[in-house]
């Protein structure tokens, strides 16, 4: 019986109201019979909240983060008071949190191209979104190399493998420059806080170019997941099968393998074409074989 169940503590009046409905609805008993038994007063039920909407306060914060994307919400509700908004500080940090505004830890400093919150969406064209890392291996001899790996988030082309005994911010960006000046310059291209990902070559470069840099969290590989299957398929397909016997063999193997990768291997991703058949039918861009 209904009449049998303890009255709530300490709710608010909105979850009251949802308590005495769902009563009402499984006993089929009146609003004023199912108040008195959870004693609530009838006023309380019927109370309708005043409170203005807050879709306008949330678009002005979203304005404000856009513009000012090194602040936090203590600077943006002092913006909002400035404009004449009637809060206090608790409600925009509770807006500003529930929209996700929140910055990165750790995101690197003076990085005039890095993103610095976390928007990220799926790409829907083709050099709208590349990501980009590291592959360690070594030749015959024994003497390392590194492997810059680079993939086209959308299509999953592969623009360039290109290895080198050692990288540098500014060997970063001669690839890049090297490999734009055939496909077209991408959007957003996601990296890790790798030293040569955070050099300020690499950062002037985006800037030029309109390119933004997003960054990976430190310890978190799967913001940059693309790349991490891209690798491991890379490893296990070409650097797990071939001995380099130099680095120019090295490179040339690479291309050999880069040229299948992006003409003839089926991709489940994208319904089984290939990367540079999904291209083709977008109208990019893509370097000659």
């Amino acid at each position: 019986d209904a009449a049998g169940c303890p009255a709530p503590k300490n709710l608010r009046p909105a979850r009251k109201r949802k308590l005495v409905d769902a009563v009402r609805g499984e006993w089929g008993v009146s609003i004023r019979r199912t108040c008195r038994v959870f004693e609530v007063d009838t006023s309380t039920y019927h109370y309708k909240s005043r409170r203005p909407g807050q879709a306008h306060l949330e678009q002005r914060i979203r304005e404000i983060c856009q513009t000012r994307v090194r602040y936090g919400y203590r600077r943006v509700h002092v913006l909002l008071r400035r404009e004449g908004f009637a809060i206090n500080q608790k409600k925009t940090r509770r807006i500003y949190r529930e929209l996700g505004l929140q910055l990165r830890n750790k995101t690197p400093k003076r990085r005039v191209k890095a993103k610095l919150r976390d928007d990220r969406r799926e790409a829907t064209r083709p050099n709208e979104t590349w990501a980009m890392d590291f592959v360690h291996d070594q030749l015959a001899t024994g003497k390392k190399i590194r492997v810059l790996t680079v993939v086209d988030t959308f299509s999953r082309y592969v623009p360039v493998l290109d290895a080198r005994f050692s990288y540098r911010g500014e060997d970063v960006v001669q690839t890049l420059e090297r490999v734009c000046a055939k496909t077209g310059y991408p959007t957003t291209i996601r990296v890790d806080q790798g030293s040569e990902f955070i050099s300020r070559d690499l950062d002037l470069w985006a800037y030029t170019n309109s390119v933004t840099l997003d960054f990976s969290r430190p310890g978190t590989p799967t913001d940059n997941a693309f790349i991490e299957a891209f690798n491991g398929r890379f490893r296990a397909e070409c650097l797990n099968t071939h001995w380099f016997l130099s680095l120019a063999d090295a490179r040339e193997k690479l291309e050999d393998w880069s040229r299948y990768y992006n003409e003839e291997r089926p991709h489940g991703a994208i319904g089984q074409k290939t990367p540079i058949a999904l291209l083709k039918h977008f109208g990019a861009t893509s370097p000659p074989s």
